[in-house]
């Protein structure tokens, strides 16, 4: 079992339709000034040493400006060399919404099963998420919305609810159709009429 590389996760969803936060691994803090152009980006450490990144220290929000997004590389690029091998990413950041979690994974006894939740640092807190055996049809993945204490808030209070149960079927096939023994999208920033996924882990 092994982790997957986070742009090639990314790759993996977007070709089943399933929207990614532009991202790019940099090298240089050059290089992710040219990236950020006028827009703000987020910053982070990409490390298997460092699963829990906030925890770590080493995310950094809404940079914008040569100046901030040099010396963020320069921390980050000090921290990471205690948690090598590592990459450093850069995204755009992505417009306010509210944090839910999709998942996945192979259990031994039921195959392939499926999640989603509340997300972001609420999901430990909270608990509170709904679990289904892989595949899913509509109506489960509906099903499994009406269970949560939270729906209302994974769902911008109805206002997503298609487009979130849409997300859930694509996810469902991903994990259907592929060797993918752990799969965590967290955060999901869900809008009213569009959603970002913008941190991945994989497992194969």
């Amino acid at each position: 079992m092994g982790l997957v590389d986070y742009m090639e996760a990314a790759r993996l969803l977007n070709k089943y339709g399933i929207n990614t936060i532009e991202s790019k691994y940099v090298k240089s803090a050059a290089e992710a000034v040219k990236f950020a152009g006028n827009e703000q980006i987020v910053m982070k450490v990409l490390s298997e040493k460092a699963l829990h990144k906030t925890k770590a220290g080493v995310v950094k929000l809404g940079l914008s400006g040569e100046k901030q997004i040099t010396d963020a590389f320069n921390e980050l690029y000090r921290k990471a060399a205690e948690l090598k091998p590592y990459s450093i990413i850069v995204q755009k950041m992505a417009k306010p919404g509210n944090e839910i979690i999709i998942g996945g994974r192979e259990d031994p006894q039921f195959g392939k099963i499926i999640m989603i939740g509340i997300g972001g640092i609420y999901v430990e807190a909270f608990k509170d998420v709904a679990i289904r055996i892989c595949p899913i049809k509509r109506y489960d993945a509906n099903e499994m919305l009406n269970q949560l204490k939270s729906k209302q808030i994974v769902t911008q209070n109805g206002k997503a609810t298609e487009m979130v149960v849409n997300l859930l079927l694509k996810v469902d096939k991903l994990l259907t159709e592929n060797s993918i023994s752990e799969l965590d999208l967290n955060p999901v920033i869900v809008r009213e009429s569009d959603y970002s996924v913008v941190d991945i882990r994989m497992l194969k």
